[in-house]
Formats: C-alpha cells, structure tokens, sequence
C-alpha cells in the first residue's frame, strides 16, 4: 500500500499508546499496494499493522470491521482491529479512520513461489470464506461491480494521453461486449474482491491469513474465483493449466461450482482484468502521495491478460478453456446420468 499519509515518530508514538501497544521500538511504511496507506509497527509486545484509510468513509470503515469480526468468530484467519484503551476500535487521523491489527504470523509469497500445493490450500479458503459468508445477512455495497467500473473509466477515459488511443480502443469495445453477456444471475455472496498473493500469508505449505479486505464486498463468488485466477495462476506471460486445476481442485473440495459459473467463467475473467486495468490506469495518472509520486502498479499486467482472454494473443487460455468445458460437460453428465 502507498503512503499517501505521512506519519511522523510522535504520530506512531501517540498510535502506539491509544492502543497500549508497549514500548515502540520501531515503525515503517508499507510501499505496496495502491489504495491505503499502511504502517508496520514493531513494540516489546510484538509486531502491528497501523492502516489509515484513504478511500472509504466513516461508515464503510465500521463494516469492514463488522466483517472482519464476524469472519473471526468463524475462525477464519484474517486480521482483527483491536480496540484502543477508551474501547474505540479507530481513530481519527487527518480525517481519516487509522486502525490497528495484530501482524499475523507467516510470511507472503511472490507469485513465482506460490506452487501448485499452496494454490489448493487457497482454493479451500477461498471456498471456506464464500461459505462462512452466507451466514452474514449485512449488506456491502459492491464497489467494483459493472456498472461502478464503467463510472471510473468515463472519469479516467477523458484524462489519458494521446498514447493510449490503441488501449482505449480494446477497453471501449471490451465494455460494450461484457455489458451485453455478464450473467447477474450467479451465487452471490462476501467475496474478498482482490486474493492476490501480497494478500495472503504462509507458513511453509500451511495457509496461515488472509489480509487487506479493503474491496471485501457482496458479489458474485465467480467473480473472486476469477479474479484469483487471474492473479495466481498466470506465471511467465501465460495462464498455467497446472495452478488453475490446483486452485480450482481446492475450491471445489468445499463449494462445486455450479453449471451457470462454468458457463460464465470466461466473461468474469474477462472482467475480472478489466476492472484492474482500469483501476491502475486511474491510479497511475490520476492519483498522487504526499511526496507528489505516482502509483506504480503496471496496468499493462492486466491489459496484456485482457488480450489473451479476449484470444488476440496466446497465452495459455486453450488449456484454460478446454478445462472449463471439460469441468461443465462432466458436471452435465452427472447431472442427468440415471441413478441406479
């Protein structure tokens, strides 16, 4: 996450004994991520995560929260804002809502030491997590549906340079062909909205958290199947058919998918890399820090997926493709096959 606040030592210092976090013995800024702004602390009592939010308002911080709480009863490993000494579970830092979490132990993995083992383990939790939603019956307003990623293009679309005229192109036409043939009509639920590998902690094989719910929401569970898809299972400028039947394998031990996700699959692959294209694009030339630096994610990763999903490049999606029509025609055949 970018620092777009600036936090000095007698600001942490003050964090710091709201929360009664012991002696400080050292903080840094996190410069990952492109939404908040996060800060590790290190005291005699341990390590914490100080998160100040830059987007969301008062009442979206509180949901989270909500969330976030009601996910832990259910034993689910992410993140748990503690409350500071007067029971308060934020605090007001330049009119923004900072919360502080206990670091949780393991360490992220680069995409590239992700394997196929820990793939499976996050296709469970990913399923575990869709399943452990169904009991919250509080609404989170999706912020990364169609209709809002079509709001932030027309911001974005008026402001870029000449030089992408190419990449305006494929996204206007990609816009007008997913308004058409995205399929609402899917299992909807909390979804994590953004599982890339930053976002979750191992300890050797073992899944050990899940963190940043900053787009956790309620959608479609195909849409944060795919969206993992796209941010784990592509390595070396293609989709790898190993990571995507290792990922999919451990989703499906808890929740099988149903016949209409197999059918829309693609399209919310293809949206899936449409959102972030669109989202780096803005963050890249629309979005500053404190220090007057842009955010650096490559929104070329996802246009290039964009490309090969939309098969004007290779890239691996055959072996993608056959596998889901493989996955659908088999759950077909059982479906109606006779029980003896």
């Amino acid at each position: 996450m970018a620092i777009y606040t600036t936090l000095t030592k007698k600001d942490i210092a003050k964090v710091v004994d709201e929360f009664a976090l012991g002696e400080l013995v050292s903080f840094t800024g996190v410069k990952t991520g492109s939404v908040n702004t996060l800060y590790l602390i290190e005291t005699k009592r341990g390590k914490f995560f100080a998160k100040i939010d830059e987007v969301k308002s008062e009442l979206e911080v509180k949901q989270e929260i909500d969330l976030l709480f009601h996910l832990r009863k259910q034993n689910f490993p992410c993140l748990q804002p503690l409350k500071s000494k007067s029971g308060r579970l934020y605090l007001d830092v330049q009119g923004k809502c900072l919360t502080v979490s206990r670091h949780l132990e393991g360490v992220e993995l680069p995409v590239q030491a992700i394997t196929p083992i820990h793939l499976t383990a996050l296709g469970h939790m990913l399923a575990n997590l869709h399943l452990i939603g169904r009991s919250y019956k509080k609404g989170i307003d999706n912020r990364f549906g169609f209709n809002r990623i079509v709001s932030i293009y027309r911001d974005v679309r008026r402001q870029l340079p000449g030089h992408l005229k190419n990449i305006v192109r494929v996204l206007d036409d990609e816009f007008s062909y997913l308004e058409n043939y995205l399929d609402n009509n899917l299992p909807k639920g909390i979804i994590h909205g953004d599982l890339f590998a930053d976002n979750v902690k191992f300890k050797s094989n073992r899944l050990t958290g899940v963190v940043d719910f900053e787009a956790a929401c309620r959608g479609k569970l195909i849409y944060d199947l795919a969206t993992a898809v796209n941010a784990l299972c592509f390595l070396d400028d293609r989709f790898r058919i190993d990571r995507f039947e290792a990922l999919i394998s451990g989703y499906e031990s808890l929740r099988p998918l149903s016949l209409p996700e197999w059918d829309s699959f693609p399209n919310e692959l293809r949206f899936s890399a449409l959102r972030f294209t669109v989202t780096r694009i803005k963050d890249f030339y629309l979005r500053v820090t404190d220090d007057g630096q842009r955010i650096h994610k490559d929104y070329k990763e996802f246009y290039d997926r964009l490309l090969i999903l939309r098969r004007e490049k290779s890239g691996g999606m055959e072996d993608i493709l056959l596998a889901m029509a493989t996955g659908y025609d088999y759950r077909k055949y059982q479906k109606s096959k006779p029980s003896k």
